[in-house]
């Protein structure tokens, strides 16, 4: 199984050494500090594994059930701590699905479960969010895109990078499709906690036994350098399988991250720290929203939850081509364009990065070169 470069992380290794000035794509919250978690840091902390949970600090699981409010549905054994969810998806698809089992995705969509599923020789269907129905999933595609051939469905909500919440309404919907021909189902909720204007919907786990929920403390906190992650699933086989996976890559745990990870999502902490995510996305929400609508050449449905939404460019232009000039001087400015993700005639847009993102300064740029076209 060889598994090839997709267009994102392509993106991000060509541009590492751009050096800008402000983004307008920041695609996660604003950083902590190490200063910030020293006063809950013990200095006699081991730094080594032995003696503890193969499946991660017990204090950190119980807090993952609890935030994701599964403290009903699910026992700390359904969660095991991985290196962020990105590992935490990879280890499930991996387990679950073999050459010429069929997996059913979106898009846009996060993309590691099309490069994962055709690096295993999957037959892959695609259901398509349409930008004229608020990038809403049509759950009648889906419903016919699953069959009784259908492995695995892997989704996002909010859905990255177009940030369209599922309801609960929906959720049930898609687990009677999934209950149905008995297939796993993924949902990655790396954003959930980021919801604008109404409540964090049910986490998949609690509602389908087959339910597989994945996230992590990266965007909401901004904790993405812990790679800090989880997967929860009712399902002991399931989550004996990744764990057995994981020995043989990133083996047991990374004591660092987790202490870190237990400490921010302890509830005095978490709490405040979300809040303040939340004003400061709120915040520059707004001003992303103003800025779009006052540019003839962009339009864009803003996202319902999370940090990045998809913006279309009119005219004859690409995100490529203006995502590369607006990194080169004199703009000095990084996005991430559409190609990403399949829209080539998109550009993701983000709000998060706290001051440090420069983002007034970012839009400034941005719209000065459009200026030019």
């Amino acid at each position: 199984m060889k598994v090839k470069i997709h267009t994102l992380f392509e993106y991000l290794l060509d541009t590492t050494e751009a050096e800008p000035e402000a983004f307008v794509g920041f695609s996660l919250s604003k950083s902590p500090v190490l200063g910030d978690f020293l006063d809950a840091l013990d200095p006699a902390l081991p730094l080594d594994w032995n003696q503890k949970s193969f499946r991660g600090l017990p204090e950190l699981r119980a807090h993952v059930l609890r935030t994701a409010a599964l403290q009903e549905n699910c026992a700390l054994d359904d969660v095991l701590i991985t290196a962020g969810a990105a590992e935490a998806n990879y280890l499930a698809i991996r387990q679950l699905l073999e050459p010429g089992d069929e997996i059913v995705i979106e898009k846009p969509g996060w993309p590691q479960a099309e490069v994962m599923a055709k690096a295993i020789g999957a037959h892959i269907k695609v259901v398509n969010r349409r930008e004229q129905d608020a990038w809403a999933l049509p759950l009648d595609d889906l419903r016919t895109a699953v069959t009784e051939k259908t492995k695995l469905i892997f989704l996002t909500n909010p859905n990255n990078p177009t940030g369209r919440l599922l309801r609960p309404d929906e959720l049930r919907d898609i687990t009677d499709i999934a209950q149905r021909v008995g297939a796993w189902l993924i949902v990655d909720e790396v954003y959930a906690g980021l919801e604008w204007n109404e409540e964090r919907a049910p986490s998949i786990a609690g509602l389908y036994e087959r339910g597989i929920t994945t996230g992590s403390v990266s965007k909401a906190l901004g904790l993405q350098g812990l790679r800090t992650g989880w997967m929860i699933c009712c399902n002991a086989e399931l989550i004996m399988d990744a764990i057995i996976l994981r020995e043989n890559s990133s083996e047991i745990m990374n004591v660092m991250g987790e202490v870190i990870a237990e400490i921010a999502l302890r509830e005095e902490r978490y709490a405040p720290a979300l809040s303040a995510a939340r004003d400061a996305g709120r915040a520059n929400l707004a001003l992303l929203d103003e800025f779009v609508q006052g540019q003839p050449l962009l339009s864009w449905t803003p996202p319902e939850a999370g940090l990045i939404g998809l913006a279309r460019l009119g005219g004859d232009l690409d995100g490529d081509t203006l995502a590369k000039a607006l990194l080169a001087a004199p703009y000095r400015t990084f996005l991430l364009p559409g190609s990403a993700y399949d829209a080539p005639r998109h550009i993701r847009l983000g709000v998060g990065g706290g001051a440090e993102a420069n983002l007034n300064l970012g839009l400034e740029r941005l719209g000065a070169l459009l200026g030019t076209l």
